[in-house]
């Protein structure tokens, strides 16, 4: 695992996708939610200004609401379209189907199309304050694949403020597991803040655990953590990291 702690994460988070689109990268894993948001925000300047084409990618999201339509202003179908894809000239974007009645179906049938794009290229990952990413609450097992969750009512408030009242939440979601995000080829995990602090000290420097389901990533074979001062402020071997993040090769 590669551990970088920058001032700029969202341009080191679109150093990774920019070079696995010019290596030729076919599908890119999106995450939604508040943390990759600069780092979208910063792909579409380099395609507005740069001629960043991604002309021949597809797309995959991580999650998705059960019971919101893809028009809905807080459905991360429409999140992804308002804050990234509608602004490049990017492929399809696929995302679960949280309206389908059959929601196992649908989440099976989804995990099967991740499978048929892939493998994904690059994973763009946020962690959440109790260590989950995507939707895998604590507890979730570690070989996952996608499926339905019950989100924690911690996850619910989190997400409450996006919402008109926490009963507008929705309760479930259906999201990629573990197992099915693990597949990609390289994971980039982006977080911000002291808010994240807690929860990236233990999927970094943390036990490998269903307990904090970031912690995956220790297991990957490709997998990079971008973080500010802040939500590095409780990593043990901070130092370490930005010594050997200089002296890269």
């Amino acid at each position: 695992m590669e551990v970088v702690i920058t001032d700029r994460p969202e341009h080191v988070m679109a150093d990774i996708v920019t070079n696995a689109v010019a290596e030729g990268a076919t599908t890119l894993g999106l995450a939604t939610g508040s943390s990759p948001l600069a780092t979208y925000t910063e792909l579409i300047r380099r395609h507005r200004e740069d001629g960043l084409s991604f002309h021949g990618v597809n797309a995959v999201l991580l999650d998705e609401y059960i019971g919101l339509e893809p028009t809905h202003p807080e459905a991360y179908a429409r999140f992804i379209r308002d804050n990234f894809t509608d602004h490049v000239d990017i492929g399809e974007v696929h995302s679960p189907d949280g309206m389908n009645p059959d929601f196992r179906g649908a989440a099976d049938a989804y995990d099967a199309l991740i499978a048929d794009l892939g493998p994904v290229d690059v994973q763009i990952l946020g962690i959440g304050s109790n260590g989950h990413v995507g939707f895998n609450e604590p507890s979730s097992s570690l070989t996952s694949r996608t499926r339905i969750k019950t989100l924690t009512e911690k996850t619910r408030q989190d997400n409450a403020r996006f919402f008109d009242s926490m009963d507008d939440v929705p309760m479930h979601v259906i999201t990629q597991g573990l197992g099915t995000i693990s597949d990609a080829k390289h994971l980039a995990l982006v977080a911000t803040g002291e808010g994240k602090a807690e929860a990236i000290a233990a999927a970094v420097e943390g036990p490998l655990s269903a307990s904090c389901p970031a912690s995956i990533l220790q297991w990957h074979r490709h997998a990079t953590v971008v973080v500010d001062e802040a939500a590095a402020s409780r990593l043990r071997d901070a130092d370490y990291y930005r010594y050997v993040y200089d002296h890269k090769p």
